[in-house]
């Protein structure tokens, strides 16, 4: 892949570029900080994705994905490491993708918790096997590669929610 990593993110301080790349503690302190830092973009999901629309949310999604993308990539260079597990930004900033088309009641009769913890889940399902060649898209670049797994990990666990309350619905 030849896509240029944006490099504004070089001009920030160490620790404000670490601190935001590692989401404070959920990424350094805690055990599973891919998993809390999805945790963490789920209350981001819910406090701010709630009640937009679904093209609201992807084009917020795509700048912040963007903006992770710069983050990261920095991040990695200055831990000096290639897509570290204390980086979860990339996690917090796909998870609203999850839950595309749940706000019009696409998941069934499921109450909303199920739902959440359902897409949660997938998610981390997803993002931990990386299958459907999601894998392959870990290795672009810097930053591309730490956002772009995450982000199709994210439309996997969508798609998969949607299916499996299809299939509900049908039983």
């Amino acid at each position: 892949m030849n896509l240029p990593e944006p490099r504004w993110a070089a001009r920030l301080p160490s620790g404000f570029v670490k601190n935001l790349a590692t989401l404070g503690p959920l990424g350094r302190r805690l055990p599973a900080p891919g998993t809390w830092g999805s945790a963490a973009g789920v209350l981001y999901a819910l406090v701010f994705f709630r009640h937009l629309r679904w093209e609201q949310t992807v084009v917020w999604t795509l700048l912040a994905s963007y903006g992770a993308v710069a983050i990261c990539g920095e991040a990695e260079r200055r831990l000096g490491k290639r897509d570290p597990g204390e980086i979860v930004l990339d996690e917090f900033v796909v998870i609203p993708l999850v839950f595309l088309g749940t706000r019009s009641g696409a998941v069934g009769a499921w109450p909303a918790w199920m739902a959440i913890l359902v897409g949660f889940a997938l998610f981390r399902l997803f993002d931990i096997l990386k299958p459907f060649g999601i894998s392959r898209l870990q290795r672009w670049p810097g930053g591309w590669g730490v956002v772009a797994d995450d982000f199709a990990a994210a439309l996997a666990a969508c798609a998969s929610l949607h299916l499996v309350a299809w299939i509900v619905r049908l039983i």
